[in-house]
């Protein structure tokens, strides 16, 4: 007797989960999308992603709606699938100079935003603990009735241990050892899962799936402000070593004669390409750091002495770091984030010039140098994109939720 060929039942369901997660993700990644455009990326008939939107709906992840075109006379359009505004993450940032929170909705949409400065507290574990609560919690009320949080992720300005969220070290806000991924745990509850990552790893993917990097899969994203960190992916993956504590370029040493980083070691790159080292040349100015690094480049513009100097000396050690990069992970393109894109607006052929003299140049063939298009935005939108990743990987386990309930 013949043996009926088909898909198990645990098959079956594994199909299912991958292909719901493919749906809403490319509804994500486009904002909103088209049954039809759904049908085309994803390689599935019209019945099957016809059935897999009518399950998003059901489970309250995504809406149908018929676009309006305007002068269409005859013919049926195809659906639009629209990712609801009510599910959404808590995206946060912490940076040296403050906490960045923001309401993000499933699409990418940024719905609200919060900015705390560290000025009253400090940069206490226990005072930014404090700060950042009060940001998600003022956040989440925004919500509205029926609000659904997928998650709370957190771009941090330090080395932080992926496997529970302990930053390492973060030598510019003064912290060793902190368990920041256990304390906001603890405040967002059992529900609501929360991640943290390096802020320029952040940057990378954000930058990755959204920005300047879009369908480039070797990419090292390098955020400057205070400090310098890296984000590096290769092959569209992140590289982020054994602890998750890869990337961290801005203690490369490039100066062995240099001044001494707050990590404590010896001439790290972030204190050869420092902003408030380049601030400072003109004497203290009162201004916040943006409008001191344009008072610098103007200066440095006009030929005014030290501030041509200090802007000539920063595109040297800029392009000493950029080089090392460039010969040692053969990038696609390399970002510059943060506050270098202005100083990197004024100094982009300098740079160029010097990086000939440093980089492998059959390596500085292929590269490209960017500047960021989410601007000041990539970790913030990075956190969100991570938040969103359980969701996303696996949105059949909300369905199966919505159908318990």
């Amino acid at each position: 007797m013949a043996r009926t060929r088909g898909l198990t039942g645990a098959t079956q369901d594994v199909v299912r989960r991958h292909n719901l997660a493919a749906v809403l993700s490319g509804v994500h990644l486009r904002g909103q999308a088209s049954r039809a455009e759904l049908t085309a990326a994803l390689g599935l008939n019209r019945s099957t992603i016809g059935a897999l939107t009518g399950d998003l709906v059901a489970a309250g992840l995504v809406v149908e709606a018929v676009p309006e075109l305007p002068g269409r006379s005859a013919g049926r359009p195809s659906l639009l699938v629209v990712p609801r505004d009510d599910v959404y993450v808590l995206a946060v940032h912490l940076g040296v100079e403050g906490v960045v929170a923001a309401r993000v909705a499933l699409g990418g949409r940024v719905l609200d935003r919060v900015l705390a400065r560290h000025e009253d507290g400090g940069t206490s574990p226990d005072a930014v603990v404090a700060r950042i609560a009060d940001a998600v919690l003022a956040l989440d009320r925004r919500g509205g009735p029926g609000r659904r949080c997928a998650g709370i992720a957190v771009a941090v300005c330090g080395i932080v241990r992926q496997s529970d969220g302990m930053v390492r070290m973060a030598p510019n806000l003064g912290w060793t050892d902190v368990p920041l991924g256990r304390r906001l745990a603890e405040i967002a509850g059992p529900d609501v899962p929360v991640a943290l990552r390096n802020e320029a790893d952040l940057g990378a993917l954000a930058e990755h799936l959204r920005g300047a990097a879009v369908g480039v899969d070797d990419v090292i994203f390098v955020f400057g402000e205070v400090g310098i960190g890296g984000g590096v992916l290769a092959g569209g993956r992140p590289v982020s070593g054994r602890g998750g504590y890869a990337g961290e370029v801005g203690h490369l040493m490039v100066n062995p004669a240099g001044r001494t980083c707050r990590c404590g070691k010896v001439g790290c790159w972030e204190t050869e390409v420092s902003i408030d080292a380049l601030v400072s040349v003109l004497g203290p100015t009162g201004a916040d750091r943006t409008e001191s690094v344009r008072r610098v480049l103007a200066a440095a513009a006009d030929g005014v002495e030290p501030a041509r100097a200090a802007v000539e000396e920063f595109a040297h050690w800029l392009a000493v770091g950029v080089g090392q990069l460039v010969t040692v992970f053969n990038p696609e393109m390399i970002i510059l984030g943060g506050m270098l894109p202005a100083v990197f607006a004024q100094v982009r052929d300098d740079v160029g010039r010097k990086l000939r003299a440093v980089a492998l140049p059959a390596a500085l063939e292929q590269v490209r140098l960017a500047v960021p298009a989410l601007g000041g935005d990539a970790p913030l939108l990075g956190a969100a994109e991570l938040a969103f990743a359980p969701l996303l990987a696996d949105p059949l386990g909300v369905i199966d939720a919505a159908t318990a309930t």
